[in-house]
């Protein structure tokens, strides 16, 4: 059978266990590791702040580390509602990305001229990725040369950041990925770094294996999104005016699909109290799930039909195409009651692939949310593989319903809320609606990915679907934390009419 990073074994191995702060940021004001190096068979290992064990067996080394008493300086507290935080604090840059602002025509004076007004806040979560494997590392050292065994999707960078780290030359460190549990963008190597320091000072092999917990905990987070639009369509119901700000998040997804006369698309990093990093789809979720829940308020504060609305609008026809496909395929019928069932439609371009949801919601009259039926149509290009796109598309909407309904990792009085999966809910079998896929062929198109573009249109959809069924606005993921309906000042009326 496959052998996974965390199934590995290689002669002579032992087993690290490193300590942890009691929150992410803390430093370490003093330590006695006295009670774990007298345990037998157990090594202690310190460089600076850097303090782990190894063991002859993976218990042993978390006991050895559990008993190690350590004194911590908590890290400054980040007070108020973290949307707050995140526009308060701006950054020249987040990671590789910088500052945008780019548009066309006056924004400003379209808004003031328009017939009807949107201007809201829509938010999304903290995510953690909740790997079915957490991260684990094998190192080995032979003749001044590394060797390390881990799980990841970016070898390289991994392989650069071990050199780096340890001071050799990249020449020197070998890089083998064996199959990997899941890793949605969450898996860039901190194992690896610290089953290689330690291996390197013990002078064995030594496997790094994260509990849960440090994966809640210390693993790396998808970056919440504060994103602001404001929006206007002019006496003739054509869209006057778009203007996006996404702060923190990242650029991905913020393209306007949409004929506009005039818009102006904005990105403003932050500095984040949480390490963040990517995240399937990284930003297109968020901002997909902002613009297309701000289009279906246009349609409906102008009067029309949101499928339609859409598609008299969009620039792209690939995607009014997919549009087109899964909303027949729904069977998407104009002016759906309100009687506790709504439906609701999105459309998203990402990475050169087009997709369109449609959902079915029910919502019981104790305001408990059942999502019943999912359409996505999807296109990205020549279909080489249908099996192997039908199965990436239905699990990705797997995944974001996680995201759209219920997922957030949250952080109270610095600690994150999050230690085990009893404390965060992944998406259940009982959660999973009919999941219906219709893959539109393009064989005259090279062909791109579907890992990620087909997540992006399912939280916008569900919200989307809610207000038909209720009247509701949701303007903030996750939609239901709690399974039902609750209400706060980002799901208030925010249309006006002149």
């Amino acid at each position: 059978g496959r052998r996974y990073a965390s199934d590995q074994q290689v002669p002579d191995m032992l087993y690290g266990a490193v300590l942890r702060p009691p929150v992410p940021g803390a430093s370490l004001r003093a330590v006695d590791t006295s009670p774990a190096a007298e345990m037998p068979g157990v090594t202690v290992v310190r460089d600076r702040e850097f303090v782990a064990v190894t063991a002859p067996d993976l218990a042993t080394a978390r006991r050895a580390v559990a008993a190690i008493r350590a004194d911590w300086d908590g890290p400054p507290a980040h007070p108020g509602p973290m949307a707050e935080y995140l526009r308060s604090h701006p950054a020249e840059s987040q990671g590789w990305l910088r500052p945008a602002d780019h548009g066309s025509g006056d924004v400003r004076a379209a808004l003031a001229g328009a017939a009807v007004t949107v201007e809201a806040e829509y938010t999304t979560a903290y995510l953690a990725h909740v790997p079915l494997e957490t991260r684990a590392a094998v190192a080995a050292w032979a003749d001044g040369r590394l060797t390390v065994w881990t799980g990841n999707s970016v070898p390289f960078p991994v392989r650069a950041r071990l050199a780096g780290t340890l001071g050799i030359s990249e020449q020197d460190v070998r890089v083998i990925v064996p199959p990997t549990g899941g890793g949605f963008g969450g898996k860039h190597g901190d194992e690896a770094i610290e089953a290689a320091r330690l291996a390197r000072a013990v002078g064995r092999p030594v496997k790094v294996h994260w509990s849960r917990a440090e994966e809640f905990q210390f693993g790396y987070v998808r970056p919440m999104a504060v994103i602001d639009i404001r929006a206007a369509v002019d006496t003739n119901g054509e869209i006057a005016a778009w203007d996006l700000l996404n702060i923190n998040a990242g650029p991905q997804g913020t393209a306007l699909p949409y004929q506009a006369a005039s818009w102006r698309l904005r990105y403003q990093p932050a500095a984040s109290p949480l390490a963040q990093g990517p995240y399937r789809a990284l930003a297109a979720t968020a901002n997909t799930f902002a613009r297309e829940s701000c289009i279906d308020e246009l349609a409906y504060a102008s009067g029309r039909d949101p499928v339609q609305f859409r598609l008299d609008r969009l620039t792209d026809q690939r995607l009014a195409a997919v549009l087109r496909a899964a909303a027949e395929r729904f069977g998407w019928q104009a002016d759906a009651s309100r009687s506790g069932r709504g439906q609701g439609a999105a459309v998203g371009l990402e990475k050169d692939g087009r997709v369109a949801t449609c959902a079915e919601v029910a919502v019981d009259t104790d305001g408990t949310v059942r999502v019943r039926r999912i359409v996505t149509s999807y296109e990205c290009g020549a279909v080489v593989s249908p099996a192997t796109v039908l199965s990436q598309i239905e699990g990705g909407t797997v995944m974001a319903l996680g995201g759209a309904l219920f997922e957030q990792v949250t952080l109270t009085g610095g600690h994150l809320g999050s230690r085990s999966l009893a404390g965060y809910r992944v998406p259940r079998f009982s959660d999973i609606p009919a999941i219906d896929v219709v893959l539109v062929d393009r064989p005259d198109i090279p062909s791109a990915g579907a890992g990620e573009t087909p997540l992006i249109a399912v939280a916008p959809a569900l919200a989307n679907a809610i207000f038909a069924a209720t009247g509701r606005r949701l303007r903030a993921l996750p939609l239901v934390p709690a399974g039902q309906l609750a209400w706060g000042e980002r799901n208030e009326p925010m249309t006006r009419s002149t």
